[in-house]
């Protein structure tokens, strides 16, 4: 197992990391219904109070954090681990916000039934080089009514302006990325555990190529009782998927082998971002124990476009 240095522990259910220049991670607290900034020597700080369930985190070109929110789970917890276990009693609804790190003001710039889509459990989110982004529904699972909702991926632009579903449907789509070039969206279904790449075209458009059972590529599918979860890309090219179940982060080439398994000790890994002067600092979420760990990567990871 790769070493592995803990920053703060005592999150709870961390997700959506981004490295700052500063040296600090801002992180979402899903269960707590927060945004969250640890500094190198630990310290946390609340940046936003969101409520609901803030996900997927990402800065856009204005300095501002966008958040995909997706409206609560109900949780369990045993054996120190902390798990969602379906839809909130109080679920809010999924919507993105754009949130002012300097003062911790939410808005809301995107919530379901604007410019004619459903928004139910919003997961990831990535920006592109044009100032528009990405992101995945990963759906809502509702015990109660025995349903679990059918879902896609979609572009938006920061100015509220447009708002499509490109991609429908999607099983249950988690982690999204494009490669170095922009050439091609990645998007990892949890409970398929597919990776999935689509060829973009346009900003905010893909190729109609399709696999067995709907839209895109099939990339990759690993063996073994695995989930995928939220992903990072490396400046080669490489795709870099949190892996629940047999924990660890799954490091896939564009060409869909697998390059290197790097284990954890936390059945809930759901998340990596890259920083650092050279890139080759890894922050991973272990948001079952509510830990943030810090490892160096063989390889540097991908600069975000902001």
């Amino acid at each position: 197992m790769a070493e592995f240095q803990t920053i703060t522990d005592g999150l709870r259910f961390p997700e959506g990391p981004v490295a700052m220049p500063d040296g600090s991670v801002i992180l979402t607290e899903i269960e707590q219904g927060k945004i969250t900034r640890v500094k190198p020597d630990g310290a946390k700080e609340t940046v936003a109070t969101t409520g609901g369930g803030p996900n997927g985190l990402a800065l856009g070109p204005d300095g501002k954090l966008y958040c995909c929110n997706n409206g609560g789970f109900e949780y369990a917890e045993a054996n120190g681990y902390l798990a969602p276990h379906g839809i909130a009693n109080d679920y809010s609804g999924g919507r993105i916000e754009r949130i002012d790190i300097a003062t911790g003001h939410v808005e809301i710039l995107y919530k379901s039934g604007d410019h004619g889509c459903v928004l139910r459990g919003r997961n990831d989110i990535v920006f592109d080089e044009h100032g528009g982004f990405w992101f995945t529904d990963h759906g809502k699972v509702d015990y109660a009514k025995r349903c679990h909702d059918i879902v896609g991926i979609f572009y938006a632009k920061t100015d509220g302006s447009h708002l499509e579903e490109v991609i429908f449907p999607s099983n249950n789509p988690n982690g999204v990325g494009l490669a170095p070039d922009g050439s091609a969206l990645y998007a990892a279904e949890t409970y398929t555990c597919r990776l999935m790449k689509f060829n973009i075209t346009a900003p905010g458009k893909v190729a109609p190529d399709a696999g067995p059972g709907g839209p895109g590529i099939p990339l990759y599918r690993p063996a073994g009782y695995k989930f995928f979860d939220s992903l990072a890309m490396e400046a080669g090219g490489n795709i870099c998927v949190a892996t629940i179940g047999e924990c660890g982060i799954s490091v896939i080439s564009p060409e869909g082998d697998l390059v290197e398994f790097v284990a954890t000790d936390d059945i809930f890994t759901t998340n990596i971002a890259f920083g650092g002067d050279d890139m080759m600092d890894a922050y991973i979420t272990l948001s079952g124990s509510g830990r943030l760990v810090k490892t160096r990567w063989n390889r540097p990871g991908l600069k975000l476009n902001y």
